[in-house]
């Protein structure tokens, strides 16, 4: 897979220390924004709330995260910084996600329950560190999950696979540029990787679970960097609502 543009479009950047003085009129001209997305919420619902509290439509984040999922969000705001949308979109994305072994579930994650349950005690550190390395490394082939977005005859995966319906997914391809395996206390693995757009850690967790003779699901997950851009210096929610809405005029409560 070639390598991804690491230019980014000249756009004021509010982060967590920029924010500070920001009135809403500083944001009509066009910027993006780090965000700290909660757990629980879409990312949808990020965007939402930046609509309502700034009063502008144009509005649009540069990549999903699942509502389990918590961490790094970049949102682009005006019709001058969405245009740019895809230089944030296309860049390296590093998480930091828990691996439950010994259970499967339909969504690859804990939003649903376990659909199978297997062995786990032949797992080790050590196995985990040298399957990630000769299985989990460079590009590699990966199916989506059933519950996603990406769409089958004009109809999104998660549609079909809440009617309980399964469908064939052509594998793609993602690059995982590096893994760090920081913990292993059965059955849960703590995990950071750095991949390409696109890929899929609940997939990963699903196959990572295979690869070792067993079964596995993600039980938690967090993003903690786009390109360079770092989830420390992000805006919480709660500091978004406390900046740009600080006498409670709109009436939003999480």
């Amino acid at each position: 897979m070639s390598q991804p543009d690491n230019s980014y479009p000249d756009l004021m950047m509010v982060d967590s220390q920029s924010i500070t003085g920001l009135q809403v009129s500083h944001f009509e001209t066009g910027c993006a924004m780090l965000i700290d997305k909660p757990y629980g919420w879409s990312s949808f619902r990020v965007v939402g709330l930046l609509r309502k509290l700034l009063g502008i439509k144009k509005i649009g984040h540069a990549g999903t995260l699942d509502p389990m999922a918590t961490g790094l969000l970049i949102v682009c705001i005006g019709k001058t910084a969405t245009r740019q949308i895809h230089h944030y979109q296309g860049a390296v994305k590093q998480y930091r996600a828990e691996i439950t072994f010994g259970a499967s579930t339909p969504s690859y994650d804990k939003e649903t329950l376990p659909d199978h349950w297997c062995d786990k005690d032949h797992i080790d550190i050590d196995t985990i560190r040298n399957t990630l390395e000769s299985q989990f490394l460079g590009v590699i082939q990966q199916v989506p999950p059933m519950y996603s977005a990406i769409k089958k005859g004009g109809v999104a995966l998660y549609k079909l696979a809440r009617k309980g319906r399964q469908v064939e997914r052509d594998p793609r391809s993602v690059e995982i540029f590096q893994t760090q395996v920081h913990s292993y206390n059965p059955p849960e693995l703590d995990l950071s990787i750095t991949c390409s757009k696109g890929t899929y850690i609940r997939s990963l967790a699903n196959d990572l679970g295979l690869a070792l003779n067993s079964c596995a699901h993600l039980s938690a997950l967090r993003r903690t960097a786009i390109g360079p851009f770092h989830v420390d210096d992000s805006v919480t929610v709660q500091n978004l609502i406390s900046h740009l809405d600080p006498d409670g005029k709109l009436g939003i409560s999480l």
